[in-house]
C-alpha cells in the first residue's frame, strides 16, 4: 500500500508530507528488521561451525606425534633367502639341509657356496667330499651317489641348473615360468614343481617328456618321487581344501590313482624305499596314514599325538621301510615301526615282550583288538591307531629339520639335520616307548680345511645344451638339439660349448673320477 501511494504521481496523497514520512519510516523499519535477521543467521551459521569442528576434534583419534614406521616381514626384506617355509635361512645365518634318496649323503647350502657330505662313518667323522662357492641356494638335490646335482640359486628362483659336480661344470640349465618350488631326483626321472603344474624329465637326457598342468594350486611346492625305478610314482596334492593325494606314474605317462587321505590339506608325503607305500600328514598333524600307491588301501593309521595340532615338516621311511620318522615344529621327533606281520603274529610273539613294551604302546594294540565290538568308532579309531615307538626331544622347537633313518655300518641310526646348522646322530632303541640315545652332533657350519674347496668361475656344457628357456609350455629345442622335448611350447637353446662325449651319463651313473681342484684350501 505504502509503493502504492508513493509511486503514485496523481494521487492526492503525495501531497501530504504526514504520509510521506509515515511511509518512509516503515520502510526504514522493515530494512532494519531484514538487517537484523540476516546478522543473526551468519553469527547462527559461525557458531555452528564451531561446534561440528570441536565434536569432530573430540571424535577423532589420537594422532601419533611418531609414527609407527613400516615393518617388513623376513621374506620381504631385501636379500631375504626363499624356502618353501618362507623363512630367510641363508638371511638368518642358517642352513638348507637334505639327504639323497638313499641316505648316503647330506647336502648342506649355506649362504657362501653349498657342501656334500658323506654319511659312511658319521658316528664319529663326517667326511666333506665336495665344497664349492656359488650364489645363496634354497634348493639342493644330488642323485643317489652320482655326480650328478640340481641346484636352484635365490637370485635366479626360475633356474634349473644341473652340474657335474667333481668336473667341476654345468651340464645344462633350464628357465621355467614361475618359481620353482621342488625339485625329485631318481635314475629315470627328473620332477620341477612349480604352484600349479609339473615338469617331468628324462634324467637320461634331460628332455621334457611330460608337463601336469593346472594342478591344485601349491604353494609349498608339496610333492614326492619315488626312488625305485621299477614303481617310479609322482604324487603331488589332488586338492586345496581336502587332502587328497594324486599318484602319477612317471613312466607311462598316467594317472594311476587319486587317494582321499585326510579331511584337511595335505602337509606332507614320502614313500616308501620300494615306492609302494606312501606316507601322508594333514596340515592338522595328530595322524599320519600309509597307503598303497597302487591300489590306494590304508595300510597304516599311526597317532602323533592327541592334544595339540603340529605342523608336519619332515617323513622318511627307513631304508629298510620297517620305520617311519616325522618332525615338526614341535622339538619332538616321533619315529613308529611299521609292524606287517600281522596280528597273529603279534599275539604269537606276545609272550616274549618285556613289561615296559607291553605296559606301554603295545598295550594299546591289544585293547584296540579287544574292545572294537564295545566302543563307538571314533573311540575305537584312537585306539586302534599305532603310537609311536620312540622319540626324540631336541632343545629348541620351531626350527625345520629334514630326518631320516639308514644302516649304517649294520647299525641302525636317526640322522636329524636342523635348519640352525647341526647334525644329531641318534641310535634306535630296541623296547618300545624309550627315548633314542644321542651318538654324535655335527656342526655343519664349521669349515672343513681337508675337504675339496673348489670354486667354478666358467662353467661349461657336458654333451647338453645350456640355457634353454621353459615357458607356459614344455620346452622343445631345435632338432638334434638335445635340449628339452615333448609337446608344444617354446624354447631357445644356445649352442653347446664342448661335447666332451658321456661325461653325462657317467655323472648319472656316478662312475666319473674327481677332476683337479681349480682352488682349493689347504
Amino acid at each position: 500500500m505504502c509503493g502504492f501511494i508513493v509511486g503514485s504521481k496523481n494521487n492526492c496523497a503525495t501531497k501530504n508530507p504526514n504520509i510521506i514520512k509515515f511511509c518512509v519510516a516503515q520502510l526504514n523499519k522493515s530494512r532494519a528488521a531484514l538487517k537484523s535477521s540476516f546478522q543473526v543467521s551468519r553469527e547462527y551459521r559461525k557458531i555452528s561451525s564451531r561446534s561440528v569442528s570441536v565434536t569432530k576434534r573430540t571424535l577423532a583419534p589420537p594422532q601419533r606425534r611418531h609414527p609407527r614406521p613400516h615393518t617388513q616381514t623376513p621374506a620381504q626384506r631385501p636379500g631375504a633367502m626363499m624356502s618353501l617355509l618362507g623363512r630367510p635361512d641363508v638371511d638368518a645365518g642358517e642352513v638348507f639341509t637334505n639327504f639323497n634318496q638313499n641316505i648316503t649323503s647330506l647336502a648342506v647350502a649355506t649362504s657362501g657356496g653349498y657342501s656334500l657330505y658323506s654319511l659312511g662313518s658319521v658316528d664319529s667323522t663326517l667326511d666333506k667330499i665336495y665344497h664349492t662357492k656359488s650364489d645363496e641356494l634354497f634348493l639342493i638335490e644330488r642323485l643317489f651317489e652320482s655326480s650328478l646335482v640340481a641346484i636352484v640359486s635365490q637370485r635366479a628362483p626360475r633356474k634349473l641348473k644341473v652340474c657335474h659336480f667333481k668336473k667341476q661344470s654345468e651340464i645344462c640349465n633350464y628357465s621355467y615360468a614361475n618359481t620353482i618350488l621342488a625339485v625329485k631326483l631318481n635314475r629315470e626321472r627328473l620332477i620341477v614343481c612349480l604352484e600349479e603344474s609339473l615338469y617331468i624329465h628324462n634324467i637320461q637326457d634331460m628332455k621334457v617328456v611330460h608337463t601336469i598342468r593346472d594342478t591344485p594350486c601349491n604353494p609349498q611346492g608339496l610333492c614326492a618321487l619315488s626312488s625305485s625305478s621299477d614303481h617310479c610314482y609322482l604324487a603331488y596334492p589332488g586338492s586345496v581344501t581336502a587332502g587328497e593325494v594324486q599318484i602319477f606314474d612317471a613312466i607311462h605317462l598316467h594317472a594311476k590313482t587319486m587317494i582321499p587321505a585326510h579331511d584337511t590339506p595335505l602337509a606332507a608325503l614320502a614313500f616308501s624305499p620300494s615306492g609302494t607305500e606312501i606316507a601322508t600328514a594333514s596340515e592338522r598333524g595328530t595322524v599320519i596314514r600309509v597307503f598303497s600307491s597302487q591300489d590306494g588301501s590304508r595300510l597304516f593309521e599311526l597317532r602323533r599325538g592327541l592334544k595339540r595340532c603340529v605342523s608336519i615338516v619332515s617323513l622318511s621311511f627307513s631304508t629298510c621301510a620297517d620305520y617311519l620318522v616325522s618332525s615338526s615344529n614341535t622339538e619332538t621327533v616321533h619315529i613308529f615301526r611299521l609292524d606287517r606281520s600281522g596280528a597273529e603274529t603279534a599275539d604269537n610273539h606276545g609272550s616274549k615282550q618285556t613289561t615296559d613294551d607291553w605296559m606301554g604302546y603295545s598295550f594299546f594294540r591289544f585293547l584296540g583288538r579287544t574292545v572294537t565290538s564295545y566302543l563307538p568308532t571314533q573311540v575305537t579309531d584312537v585306539f586302534s591307531q599305532g603310537r609311536a615307538f620312540a622319540s626324540v626331544t631336541l632343545p629348541e622347537a620351531g626350527v625345520r629339520r629334514m630326518c631320516a633313518i639308514a644302516t649304517i655300518q649294520k647299525q641302525l641310526r636317526l640322522l636329524i639335520a636342523s635348519q640352525d646348522g647341526y647334525l644329531y646322530v641318534y641310535s634306535i632303541p630296541a623296547v618300545e616307548g624309550a627315548e633314542c640315545q644321542l651318538i654324535k652332533r655335527h656342526d655343519l657350519r664349521l669349515e672343513d680345511h681337508y675337504a675339496m674347496d673348489i670354486k667354478v668361475d666358467s662353467p661349461q656344457t657336458l654333451g647338453l645344451n645350456s640355457g634353454v628357456s621353459i615357458g607356459g609350455a614344455a620346452g622343445v629345442p631345435p632338432s638334434g638339439a638335445g635340449g628339452a622335448g615333448g609337446s608344444g611350447g617354446d624354447a631357445k637353446a644356445a649352442p653347446a660349448a664342448e661335447k666332451p662325449g658321456g661325461s653325462y651319463a657317467s655323472a648319472v651313473k656316478g662312475d666319473e673320477p674327481a677332476g683337479p681342484s681349480s682352488s682349493s684350501s689347504a
